[in-house]
C-alpha cells in the first residue's frame, strides 16, 4: 500500500531458538546501517511469520521493513512491517516505459507489465476475507501522482477497504496474512476455503491507494484490520530484502 512513495501484507519461534539470533543476522546483513532501534525486539522475533514470495517472475521491492519500520510511514491499520511489490519487465528493472504523456497525465493500468499477473498464496491456510468489487484506477506517475497524494488523505478517512482496494485475508494460525490492491474480479477464492502455498488467489491489480500495479502484503493478529490490530514481522525464504532488490521468483 503505497502510503507516501510515489512506487510502490508462521510459526512461533521459541524462546530459546538459534533461530532468534539467525532473525537478527539477516537484519543486520540487510540494514548495512541499521540503528538499534531499527531491529525487531525479541517479542517481533518469536512472533515472525516466514513465508513464500507470493507470486511467479520479476518484482522488485518498495517500502520494506528492512530499511525502516514502520515501513510506510505509519503504524495505522498494523501496516508497521508491510511490504511491496512491484512486477517488473522480463528484463531489465522497469514497470511501464516513461514519456510525455506519463508526466502529464494517468495511465492505463493494463500499460503496466505486472497488470493481471497472478498472485499466488505465501503459506498454507484458510482464507478468511475476501474484497473483489473495488475497480482499477488509472495508475498515477509524474504530476498526476502529487495530485493523487493530496487525496490520500481521504482514503484513509474512508477507512481499511479504500486503503486496500481488493483484498485476500489468510489465517495461517497465528497470524493473518493480508495481499492488497488486487485486480477487479480476480479473486478466484471465498471465506472459510482451505488452500496451500502457491495456490492461485487472485491478479495484481491496482485498486485501493495505489499509484500502480503492484502487491502489498502485510501480517497482523487479526481480521479485523479497523481494530486496531497488531502487526507481525515477515520473512520470505528465510530473509527480508532492501527497497530496490530485484526478486526472480521463477
Amino acid at each position: 500500500m503505497l502510503w507516501r512513495r510515489r512506487h510502490t501484507l508462521i510459526e512461533l519461534l521459541p524462546a530459546r531458538s538459534s533461530r532468534c539470533d539467525r532473525w537478527i543476522a539477516i537484519v543486520s546483513r540487510s540494514c548495512r546501517v541499521a540503528s538499534p532501534a531499527q531491529l525487531p525486539s525479541l517479542a517481533e522475533v518469536r512472533m515472525a511469520v516466514d513465508l513464500h514470495y507470493p507470486f511467479r517472475g520479476r518484482w522488485t521491492v518498495q517500502n520494506s521493513p528492512a530499511n525502516r519500520v514502520p515501513s510506510h510511514g505509519t503504524t495505522g491499520f498494523g501496516s508497521s512491517h508491510a511490504i511491496d511489490f512491484v512486477p517488473l519487465a522480463r528484463q531489465g528493472r522497469g514497470t511501464a516505459p516513461f514519456t510525455w504523456a506519463s508526466l502529464i497525465r494517468a495511465e492505463d493500468p493494463s500499460l503496466f507489465p505486472g497488470f493481471g499477473r497472478e498472485i499466488l498464496a505465501p503459506h498454507d491456510g484458510v482464507v478468511v476475507v475476501t474484497h473483489d468489487g473495488a475497480v482499477d484506477h488509472p495508475a498515477h506517475r509524474g504530476f498526476p501522482s502529487i495530485r493523487y497524494a493530496l487525496t490520500q488523505g481521504d482514503r484513509a478517512r474512508e477507512g481499511w477497504r479504500s486503503l486496500a482496494g481488493n483484498h485476500v485475508m489468510i489465517d495461517v494460525g497465528p497470524a493473518i496474512i493480508v495481499l492488497c490492491h488486487l485486480q477487479q474480479g480476480s479473486v478466484g477464492v471465498s471465506r472459510g476455503v482451505r488452500i496451500r502455498a502457491g495456490d492461485t488467489l487472485a491478479r495484481c491489480g491496482n485498486s485501493g491507494n495505489s499509484t500502480e500495479p503492484h502487491l502489498h502484503v502485510q501480517a497482523v493478529d487479526r481480521a479485523d484490520v479497523e481494530d486496531s490490530p497488531i502487526a507481525v514481522p515477515m520473512t520470505f525464504r528465510g530473509s527480508l530484502d532492501r527497497n530496490g532488490a530485484v526478486i526472480d521468483a521463477g
